[in-house]
């Protein structure tokens, strides 16, 4: 399904992309084909999901408080 905006009547174009740019951000599209720019291989994957976890356990203890 492609993304699209209409541009508003007397819009600038630098609004309006930037309202591509969010609709993009919060749909995640840009960080998934960042994500997929490269192979990453299924340990290193795991790895990296592993690691986030581990840090965002570590905030909320932190933080718990």
């Amino acid at each position: 399904m492609p993304i699209e905006i209409k541009i508003r009547k007397n819009e600038p174009v630098d609004r309006a992309l930037r309202r591509l740019k969010k609709k993009l951000e919060r749909e995640n599209i840009i960080k998934d084909v960042r994500a997929k720019r490269y192979y990453e291989k299924p340990t290193e994957r795991r790895r990296r999901k592993e690691k986030v976890q581990a840090f965002t356990q570590m905030l909320r203890r932190r933080y718990a408080e």
